[in-house]
This record gives C-alpha cells, structure tokens and sequence, in this order.
C-alpha cells in the first residue's frame, strides 16, 4: 500500500491567535516526543498565561459576530471540515501513531470518529431544535430557543487526541461560541492539523484559537478566566475536580468527562470465545489507555477456569512493537510516567495478594527499550476492594474477580467510585435486560466489551466518572447552548400571567 505524503513540517509548530499562527509570547518552545521510538516529531511553541488570556479575547471579540451567523452556515464550513478530514485520513492516522502510540487500526478509527463526529453535529445547524407551546392567554405565543452561552475552553487529553477535541470543539461551533483549544502537551500534533483544518475549511479569525501548553499555566489561566463562560475537560477525577472547585467559584459552566474502572461480567451460560475476543480488545486496546478500558472482569465461578486459561494464553501472545508495524497488537504507553504509574500499580497488586498470572514489568527487549512499553498483565485472584480492582490505572493490567451469582456480579460491578462503562455476557434475556437496568453506568454492552461508542448516543457516565453532562448525539448540545424561553403577545394589552383571569365563551 502507497504511504500518503507527509506535508513538509514548520520549523516551529505555532500557536493560533486571532487568526494568525504566532510564536509563545516567551519564546519557549517544546519538542513533541515519538513514545515507540523516542524520535522528536517536531518542536511546538510552548504558551503561557499571557498567551492564554490573548486567545480568550480574541474568542470573546469573534463571539459577537460568530453568534450572529446564521446556524446552517456555520454548519457549512464544519462540513467542508469533514470533507477535508476524510482526505487526509490515512496521513492523519500515521501521524497520531508516531505521536502517541496506538496502532495503526486504532489511529484510523480516532480519525474516523472524528469525521463521523463533524458531520453528524454539523447536520445539527439546520435543527438545532427548540420547542413551541401553547400560552395560557389569548392572543399570545411562547417558545423556547437555543443561544449560544460565549467562549469555550476546550481542554482535551492525548488518548483520543483527534476524535475528543471533535467531540467538544465542533458542538460548540455549530452552536454559534467560540473556542479556545489547550489539547495535552503529549500530542499538540494532531490539534495543530485540526485547527489547520477549520482553518482551511473557512472558520473565521478568532472563532478558533490553539494554546499548547501546560496546564498548570494555560489550563489554569483558561479555567480562572473571567471571560471564559464554559470549561470542557476531559482527563483524572482528580483534575476534574480541581476544575470545578475552582470554576464553580464564578459560577462558570463545568463539563467533566473523568475516569472509568469498567467492567465485563462473564456469566456461566455466556459465549466464552466471544468473551474472550471482547476482553482482550477491552483491557489492551489503547494500551488500555481508555476510559472505557475494561480493567476487571467478573466472572461466574463455574467457567472461571475456563476463561482464565484462554485470557492468559492469549494475553501473553500479544505483541508489543511500533503502532505503524501492522504486526504490532499493542503499542507503547504515552510517556516513562505513564510506565512507572502501571508498574506501581503492579506492585501494589502482588502485595494486596493478587495472583500475577501474566506480565508485570516494562519491556525493554532490542528496539522496544527505546519505547515506553509495558508488557500486557494478568491478575487473577483478585478482591473486589483490592486497589488495583478500585482505582484507575490506564495501562495494559487487567483483573480477573470471581463471583457467584448474578446478583453478586452486579454488586461487584457497581461497587467502585467511577460509572462509565461495563458490559455482560449472557445468553439468558431476563438477566441481560436486568443488567440494562441495574448496571450503574452511563453506557451499557450486553455480549461485547466495554470499548467502542456511536456518535449519535450521548457519551458519559455516572458518579466519579462526571458531573452528569454528556458528549456526543445530540446531548451534546445541552452543554454547549443555553435556553431562551420568549414570549410575544399580540393581544394590544397587558396581560398578567397567572393573574388575568381568561374567560371561556
């Protein structure tokens, strides 16, 4: 297969202020590092406050006319940006594989979501459904609108370093706010080529604006800005909260997408080969760096045996390698960080009592000691108030809790802090309908894994895991507009509601 051309790169990747592509107001700059091979793939400029509060105003200069343009034709220019994603999807999936790691499937499928992200919401410009009512006087209409709230602050992680910023930035377009984009200082990349991109496509100066930067100074200066009316942010529960604690104190809007510690339940009538094929992708797709990433499984005592022989035979044939090599089936860890935090956790696993079945150390054989790689890992014998059953990992370790009855599963399900995501395997339609009910998550599987979402239907979950806001489908703009509930009465007088008394002839 013919590898697309890689465009020639800048000699320092930019930020983009107010329609122009300009330098850190410090001169720093930072080199974005290849996790599988440690080859610099370019040097970004690196911003700070003073750059963030640049990007803000002009956010909040382009609001007043972005807010004006009619829906359909901001629409319009979001899906000239589709078009323009889908041509370079196979360059933009190469280049997130260099940049943070996943494979080459798996970059294509961000890029897609993407796409599939920009022209579902951009379908949303000719709706943007309100509602109309009748009044409860004569001569007297009612009606509710959506109007945009103002600037955006989008902060985005680097798992999903395409598909998450689609999910916030382009709601929020077609909407009528303007953004400010702060993506994770792991792949500024991949926001470098999608800015570019609603850059091209026709979005107006300031409307979009790309801070690169730490978020202990451009995260922080965008969340404490006065004139930042929204904050949308996706990475820890720890830093979720931070973000709300400290936005809330100006009563800003908070959406938070959080952790997940997500679940599959393997009852004793389910499909085994199915289970295992969905876990596999579940717990080492990504790397397991996924918020959805199925980090348990809870299994029926009575095939237990059978399914952790199957998990750890087939766990430890994965093969660790670069995302582009096509046969690599899991990639590196972002960052050495990222390899001391799961190998911390390892430890605290084999010292709770847990049984190591498979993995448990970094990989440093030939070319994969130049990478951040983890060798896929195996608990079994695991407790349901273990802290490696309890916290979030975010990394290839997967474990393995046996129950012994349906009930039970659900339990051990529901009994950790976060509620993203779990699955059930099960032939018998009585107990996967109760799964549907009484599993606590914000997304449900029933016989596949935890992994995998539609743009379409709302992306978000319970507890820990947000603050009740959803991405995606059409949800997703319950978060980036406002209600106007307006009134208009043609009756030539005062009329008072709930006062006037209305006589029926």
């Amino acid at each position: 297969m013919a590898v697309a051309q890689q465009p020639s790169r800048p000699d320092v990747y930019r930020l983009y202020i107010d329609g122009q592509w300009v330098d850190a107001a410090s001169g720093e700059t930072f080199e974005n590092i290849n996790p599988a091979t440690g080859e610099v793939l370019g040097v970004f400029a690196k911003g700070g406050e003073e750059d963030a509060r640049r990007a803000v105003e002009a956010a909040r200069r382009a609001f007043e006319r972005w807010r004006k343009v009619p829906a359909p034709r901001r629409a319009e220019i979001l899906f000239r940006a589709a078009e323009l994603i889908l041509q370079r999807k196979e360059t933009l999936a190469r280049q997130m594989t260099q940049e943070m790691g996943k494979v080459l499937a798996e970059a294509r499928g961000d890029v897609q979501e993407g796409i599939d992200m920009t022209y579902f919401i951009a379908g949303e410009g000719r709706r943007l459904y309100g509602y109309t009512t009748p009044a409860e006087m004569p001569d007297k209409a009612a009606m509710a609108v959506r109007a945009p709230i103002g600037v955006v602050a989008a902060i985005t992680p680097w798992n999903f370093p395409f598909a998450i910023p689609t999910w916030k930035i382009i709601p929020a377009l077609v909407a009528g706010n303007t953004v400010v984009f702060k993506p994770a200082s792991d792949t500024p990349w991949m926001a470098y080529e999608f800015v570019r991109i609603l850059e091209e496509a026709g979005l107006p100066k300031g409307v979009i604006n790309l801070v690169y930067g730490p978020g202990s100074t451009v995260g922080e200066t965008l969340i404490r800005h006065p004139e930042v009316d929204l904050i949308s942010f996706t990475g820890s529960s720890e830093m979720g909260r931070h973000v709300a604690q400290v936005a809330g104190a100006d009563l800003k809007r908070v959406h938070l997408e959080l952790g997940g510690k997500n679940a599959v339940i393997v009852m004793d009538d389910a499909d085994l080969d199915l289970a295992v094929e969905a876990i596999l992708w579940s717990a080492f797709g990504t790397t397991g760096q996924r918020c959805t990433a199925g980090s348990r499984v809870i299994v029926h005592r009575a095939v237990r045996d059978r399914l952790v022989d199957e998990l750890a035979q087939r766990t430890a044939r994965l093969r660790l390698g670069n995302g582009l090599d096509p046969e690599t089936d899991v990639g590196p860890l972002i960052n050495r960080a990222a390899v001391e935090k799961v190998h911390s956790y390892v430890e605290i696993g084999k010292q709770e009592g847990a049984t190591l079945l498979v993995g448990g150390e970094p990989a440093t054989e030939g070319e994969l000691a130049r990478g951040n790689f983890y060798k896929p890992t195996l608990f079994v014998d695991v407790k349901p108030q273990m802290r490696i059953a309890q916290e979030e990992i975010f990394g290839p370790v997967l474990s393995v809790i046996t129950v012994e009855d349906f009930d039970e599963a659900i339990r051990v399900n529901n009994g950790v802090a976060y509620g993203l995501s779990s699955a059930i395997f099960t032939r018998d339609v009585q107990k996967a309908f109760k799964a549907m009910r009484d599993l606590d998550t914000g997304i449900v599987y029933v016989n596949h894994g935890t992994i995998g979402a539609e743009v379409h239907l709302p992306f978000g979950g319970t507890k820990a895991t947000g603050n009740g806001h959803r991405e995606a489908g059409a949800a997703a703009l319950e978060v980036y507009s406002e209600w106007k509930s307006i009134y208009v009465d043609f009756s030539g007088r005062l009329q008072r509601a709930q006062i006037d008394e209305v006589k029926v002839d």
